[in-house]
């Protein structure tokens, strides 16, 4: 996707039938518009219908676009967003005492492989202060213990609200969000965790995983709910290993895997290329 001063992406959802495309493309049409990519999914098993534009528009804002679109939406029960293609999603990185995620993130966002405008990072360590204060980001240190938790949370939606944060990235953020925050950010928190949950829980997964004789790494990014590590899942990867790698060797393996797929997972989000069904991920490529 090439940003552009006048290009836009449009992602709906609604109940299928009859007029869909025609609508979206008529509308498009009715602003001298002119589509660049049109990608569509009819879900056979719920009926939901999905669609991502992107196009280009002369003379126009987004502001305007929204407005205009409101009534095609409304005719049709639709939920969607439209975006500047070249506007960067607000995000909020947090991270515990496992860096290196955070640290492929704050890499990528510097080089401009992800559209993202990094509002700050947070965490409840302050192991990480310097690595962020590299970037030239702020850095929010927040204690979390059983008696701060419910503080720290509200500092951390008064935060979100503040700095107009889009995204939430957990980049190995160890400290489990309540329900109630939860609920306030729907659709708007990515985790990333490793793929032997829930096989070996605890501190050292791979020291479990290494004892079974594991030949599969992986990691998977999801959107946060209130169930633990069970939210709809973005993306997956895994490499394959054999008898010969160390305990330690594979955690290294499996932060490799964990930041890639992370990554993947923010800038799919950030590219409007995500939306949810239920407890499913539709991801446009």
């Amino acid at each position: 996707m090439r940003p552009g001063p006048d290009r836009y992406v449009l992602t709906l959802a609604c109940d299928n039938h009859v007029g869909l495309v025609h609508a979206v493309a008529g509308w498009v049409v009715a602003h001298r518009g002119d589509i660049t990519d049109s990608q569509q999914f009819d879900n056979p098993v719920n009926g939901r219908f999905f669609m991502r534009v992107e196009f280009r528009a002369e003379g126009v804002d987004v502001a305007s676009l929204r407005a205009s679109f409101l009534a095609v939406a409304q005719a049709h029960a639709m939920s969607w967003q439209l975006v500047a293609a070249d506007a960067p999603y607000r995000t909020l990185i947090m991270v515990s005492r496992f860096g290196h995620c955070l640290n492929d993130l704050l890499f990528r966002h510097s080089t401009g492989a992800l559209n993202v405008d990094i509002a700050g990072v947070v965490s409840n360590h302050r192991d990480f202060e310097r690595l962020t204060s590299t970037y030239d980001i702020p850095f929010h240190h927040l204690p979390v213990t059983a008696d701060t938790k419910t503080d720290a949370e509200a500092r951390l939606l008064e935060l979100v609200e503040a700095e107009r944060v889009d995204l939430v990235v957990l980049a190995r953020y160890m400290q489990v969000l309540s329900d109630e925050t939860c609920a306030k950010l729907d659709g708007r928190v990515i985790n990333i965790h490793h793929s032997f949950l829930p096989s070996f829980k605890g501190a050292k997964p791979y020291h479990q995983a290494h004892d079974r004789g594991v030949k599969l790494i992986g990691a998977t990014a999801h959107y946060v709910t209130a169930d633990l590590d069970e939210g709809p899942i973005i993306e997956q990867d895994v490499i394959r290993i054999d008898h010969r790698p160390t305990p330690e060797e594979m955690v290294q393996a499996g932060r490799d895997v964990e930041a890639r797929v992370l990554a993947q997972a923010v800038r799919w989000h950030t590219e409007s290329r995500l939306l949810l069904d239920r407890s499913r991920v539709i991801v446009f490529d």
